[in-house]
């Protein structure tokens, strides 16, 4: 029954609601106004009073004891009749019909199910009674059988006695025909009460029925007769005893003779066994367990005892596992993370290991649509360049070349960002660059940025000035160009060489390479090949049907298909091998470039593999490295804080590098940077600016940063979405100045270890213009829709477009369609006027940022 307010009752009931109101009052339950509901037992409640006030007594509600349902349903079924005639059609009716009973009501329950234990319990106390009673019974007759039998046993002992004493002391007997002797008879006529089998005729009650079987007649000696029972087992264990010393006495059998006998192979040990159990860093109860050969209940009881609460297959940390194993008796032996490393990689690297010259591995870079991967296509003979989307590379691909002089390898990479991020992660697999540019269109940005990506690795640079076919081509300016990148050609008093190339024609293609050549002569490239086989991963990827797959690059030793790999966190057998064509291959030398099946899953590019022989091991490793870079994954790679600069001079006894990459809005103030931070290099600090650039910071000035240990600048540009989440990820320090002598100072203070309290900016919310509205009070107001954090009314602003700041100032107005409003939050749209600012469009970006004080730690 649902609740009902104070209206709805008198509805139903067919009173006014104010009579209703003034019974409840008087039944003790007062109700405001006609809204108040009625409970279940207030409606109770005002029913009792109903009934007292009209003499009926207390009112008593019999609640049913068992309701019956009733379920009635008809149905038509169908019959065929005869031909020519229609069908007949029955009605069906099934009435169905089922009670329910309160459960107090059943026998089962309350004082009768009480009962019925009571009932059952006396039942059972008489049947154990019977029993028992049954059981004396027939105690009472099996020892009075027994009594009896030894009765008449005694009596035919001693009938046999005086039968065998008469015989001895009798005289002649008269040989009289009619008259027979009156002799007892001799023993083997004895009566039948001595020939019939007596089972055990004295055996008491308590020996075991089933051990005593009766005597079968034959097969007893006359002079057994009348034995007791243990005397018999005494003879018959007497005769066994003797049996066996006569097999052991035969000839020719030694002691293996007779009866062998019956003893297992384990001995109990003397003294307990004490193991030396390694223990690693971090380790399972069910491991720990198994390196002390004892259950894991044991190990787990021991933890408890030291107050831990840890499970079968809960990890443990190394110091309480320690303690663990000496409170058990064994010797602890304590493993780092990098014991089994050294352990299993002890053979691979061998320094005496005989080293012949190998090929130089290059990799393509340039500018977008200046000919890298033409140039390749020419090279290798064979048209990738036609399979690619639009003509760009989309994935790494690594081909080697043979040429008269010899081997190359090439890695044709879709820019300097793949080529950095591999580099970022401690791979080092380029001997040379190869820059592309085309003569036709001069030094673009990504031209600069290769240039910078290179020197930064510490790689030399063979510049291929392409497209010289085309008219319009100028190698000179192209030279003039990279000469103020401080990349001089060989002809002009540098170290570089440049060599004019067509990717179309083929010509100045042969001295390419051949430049490539004298360069690997000069830098005289070596590797192994009697180790055990290792490189790097250039790609992985997840194929359907074929698993993990993975292109690597082979720097050391002979990888052989078959072999087992350990490849950063993953390991597998190599199931199967492929060239860069696709062909099958057996086995990959140093250089050359292989795609590989069988991991246990897709690495991350530039992780380096080895074949090893432990797969126990190499499987232990690939799971610390896992559980490692779980646990550490925002710690792997730490980049460079301007903060720290006075604590890493402290702490170096030489100099200091700061590296730095500086973006800015325009050239001149880049210039001014560059210019303004370079002379802020002293003995022991140098102030190195690494790359520079003109628009906003992007994802490759992110990973160069990572890769170079660099702090990046921003003058009055800010960071994209690509570029902001890897800064976030990898922790890079990012710096927004406004003022040029303000990144100066802080940078000075960094060097001298003098940082003080500062103001930083703090970007709260990002909305971006979708449509601009012309306001006849306010002027042009931006409809914005917000994107990120949060904008607010009384915090500065910043336009952007493109991500260069046009603009800074304060807002005017803020509305949410008519409504002013303080602030704004993520995934809303609001009316944005900007003070003193009527040039916004759509497509700019308004930033909303604060000023906190930050107090730098050292």
């Amino acid at each position: 029954m649902s609740n009902l307010t104070v209206r709805q009752l008198a509805e139903v009931v067919g009173i006014p609601v104010d009579r209703l109101l003034t019974q409840l009052e008087e039944a003790g339950l007062p109700k405001s106004g006609a809204d108040d509901e009625l409970a279940d037992a207030e409606k109770m409640q005002l029913l009792s009073y109903l009934r007292q006030s009209h003499g009926k007594g207390q009112a008593v509600v019999a609640e049913p004891k068992k309701v019956t349902l009733k379920r009635r349903t008809v149905s038509e079924l169908k019959q065929g009749g005869a031909p020519g005639q229609g069908a007949k059609v029955v009605s069906v009716e099934v009435r169905k019909q089922r009670t329910y009973v309160k459960r107090s009501e059943l026998p089962e329950s309350g004082d009768k199910l009480a009962e019925i234990e009571k009932a059952q319990q006396e039942l059972e106390e008489k049947q154990r009674a019977l029993e028992a009673e049954a059981q004396e019974a027939q105690r009472r007759r099996e020892q009075e059988a027994a009594a009896a039998a030894a009765k008449k046993a005694e009596e035919a002992a001693a009938q046999s006695e005086a039968a065998s004493k008469a015989e001895e002391v009798a005289p002649p007997v008269v040989e009289t025909p009619p008259v027979e002797p009156v002799a007892p008879p001799p023993p083997a006529a004895a009566p039948p009460k001595v020939s019939q089998p007596a089972p055990a005729p004295a055996a008491p009650k308590e020996a075991d029925p089933r051990k005593s079987e009766p005597a079968r007649p034959g097969k007893k000696k006359p002079a057994e007769y009348g034995k007791s029972r243990v005397e018999l087992r005494e003879s018959e264990s007497a005769l066994l005893a003797s049996k066996r010393a006569g097999l052991k006495k035969k000839k020719g059998r030694g002691s293996d003779a007779g009866l062998p006998e019956q003893r297992h192979g384990f001995e109990r040990p003397t003294a307990p066994m004490v193991h030396e159990v390694n223990v690693p860093e971090a380790i399972t109860v069910a491991d720990l367990a198994q390196r002390m050969s004892v259950k894991g209940v044991e190990v787990v009881k021991a933890l408890l005892k030291m107050g831990v609460m840890a499970t079968i297959n809960q990890t443990i940390d190394q110091d309480t596992a320690a303690i663990v194993v000496t409170e058990m008796g064994h010797v602890p032996k304590l493993q780092s993370e990098d014991d089994l490393e050294a352990e299993i990689f002890a053979g691979v690297e061998e320094a005496d290991a005989e080293q012949l010259p190998r090929a130089p591995v290059v990799t393509i870079m340039g500018h977008v649509d200046h000919g890298k991967t033409s140039l390749l296509d020419y090279i290798r003979k064979s048209r990738v360049a036609a399979g690619e989307a639009g003509g760009i590379t989309q994935h790494i691909g690594a081909y080697q070349v043979k040429t008269d002089h010899g081997a190359v390898t090439f890695l044709d990479t879709p820019g300097h960002a793949a080529f950095t991020a591999m580099r970022a992660r401690g791979a080092k697999i380029t001997d040379i660059v190869v820059l592309v540019v085309a003569a036709d269109d001069g030094v673009m940005p990504q031209t600069k940025e290769a240039v910078e990506h290179a020197r930064a690795a510490g790689v030399p640079l063979v510049v291929a000035l392409n497209k010289m076919d085309k008219q319009g081509a100028d190698p000179d300016r192209v030279k003039q160009e990279l000469v103020a990148l401080e990349v001089v050609p060989e002809e002009w008093g540098g170290d570089t060489q440049f060599v004019p190339v067509s990717a179309k024609t083929g010509s100045g293609v042969p001295d390419l390479i051949e430049a490539i050549l004298i360069q690997s002569e000069v830098l005289e490239l070596k590797a192994p090949v009697s180790v055990a086989a290792g490189g790097v991963v250039l790609e992985s990827k997840l194929e359907k049907g074929r698993g993990p797959v993975a292109d690597v690059l082979v720097q050391r030793g002979l990888l052989k298909k078959g072999d087992f790999v350990l490849c950063g966190k993953e390991f597998g057998r190599v199931r199967a091998m492929f060239d860069e064509n696709g062909k099958p291959a057996k086995d990959a030398g140093p250089c050359v470039p292989v795609e590989i099946l069988g991991l246990s899953g897709a690495p991350n590019a530039g992780d380096e593999f080895v074949v090893v022989a432990d797969e126990r091991k190499a499987r232990e490793i690939a799971t610390q490295r896992e559980e490692r870079s779980r646990a550490s994954a925002l710690a792997a790679q730490q980049a460079a804080k301007l903060g720290d600069v006075f604590e890493r001079l402290e702490a170096s006894a030489g100099s200091v590098d700061l590296n730095l990459i500086v973006k800015a809005d325009v050239q001149g103030s880049l210039e001014a940077l560059r210019g303004a931070l370079s002379e802020l290099s002293g003995a022991k600090v140098r102030v190195r600016v690494i790359s520079g650039g003109v628009g906003g910071i992007t994802e490759s000035d992110a990973n160069l940063a990572l890769a170079s240990n660099a702090i990046v600048i921003g003058f009055n540009v800010r960071a994209d979405a690509g570029a902001r989440k890897l800064i976030e990820e990898k922790g890079i320090d990012l710096h927004y100045y406004s003022v040029i002598y303000h990144a100066i100072d802080e940078i000075k203070k960094a060097i001298t270890g003098l940082m003080a309290p500062e103001y930083k900016e703090q970007i709260v919310g990002i909305a971006e213009v979708r449509e601009v509205f012309r306001h006849p009070k306010f002027g042009d107001i931006a409809g914005c829709l917000v994107l990120e954090g949060y904008v607010k009314r009384s915090l500065p602003i910043r336009v952007l477009r493109n991500n260069v700041v046009i603009f800074e100032g304060q807002l005017e107005s803020l509305r949410r369609f008519k409504d002013d409003v303080n602030e704004v939050k993520s995934g809303m749209e609001c009316g944005i006027g900007v003070k003193d600012y009527n040039n916004v469009k759509a497509g700019d970006q308004i930033e909303v940022f604060e000023r906190i004080e930050v107090t730098p730690t050292q």
